[in-house]
This record gives structure tokens, sequence and C-alpha cells, in this order.
């Protein structure tokens, strides 16, 4: 599966604030928070789901894989999508480990699989 996406009993907001303070934790900062719902209700399409994009970024690591691979910044910095659906509260990520698949290259194999990690150990703080 290329995505990891967990439930939550908690509301959009509570749980993007609990999300920003674990990536914290971890050396990642929100570089920049979307709402698609937002921009989408501002250009006049009637888009009613909660759905916001967080990217995120750990900038020791940004610059290892870059060091790495230049191709790899095609897929930083990292997004977390939190959005409600059926009235419940997702918070997901595209794999980095499957996103660096896609240029076969076995050290950043290696540091994809511990940001991974790391990414859901954040998520996994906010059930």
């Amino acid at each position: 599966m290329f995505h990891y996406t967990i439930e939550v009993q908690k509301e959009m907001n509570e749980t993007i604030k609990i999300l920003e303070e674990s990536l914290k934790r971890e050396g990642f900062g929100v570089s920049w928070q979307f709402s698609v719902t937002e921009k989408l209700q501002e250009k006049g399409l009637d888009f009613p789901i909660p759905f916001v994009i967080l990217e995120v970024c750990n900038p020791q690591e940004a610059a290892r894989v870059l060091s790495e691979n230049l191709l790899a910044g095609y897929f930083l910095p990292c997004k977390i999508v939190v959005y409600s659906e059926n009235e419940t509260t997702k918070i997901g990520m595209p794999k980095p480990t499957m996103l660096i698949s896609m240029i076969n290259h076995e050290e950043l194999k290696n540091l994809a699989e511990d940001i991974e990690n790391r990414l859901i150990s954040c998520i996994v703080e906010c059930r």
C-alpha cells in the first residue's frame, strides 16, 4: 500500500495541534498548512469535506537526502493530510519508502524507512 492512514477520535483542529507538537519533538517542522477545502471554496467550487495538507520537513534529513540524489527532492517536503470522512478524522501520508523506491537508491531506501517510521510514530501519537 502506498500510504499509511489512521482514524482518530479527535476533531481536526485538535488533531493538527497534537500532530504539530509530535512532529516538533521528532525534529520536523510544518513548512506549510494548506486547506484544500478553503481554497476550492474560495474559487467558487462546492467542496464541503474538511481536508488539510501539512508539508513537513526535517532540514537535516532533507539535506542528507538531497546530497545523495537530487531527484529525491521531487518528493520533498513530506506531506501529511488530515481530513474528515463520514464524521471521522483521518490522518495519512504517502509512505516515503514507496516514493523513494522509484529512484532505486539503496542508501536512500534505508533513510526513507527511518523517516517513515518516525512520521508514523508522530501520527500514532494523535490517537
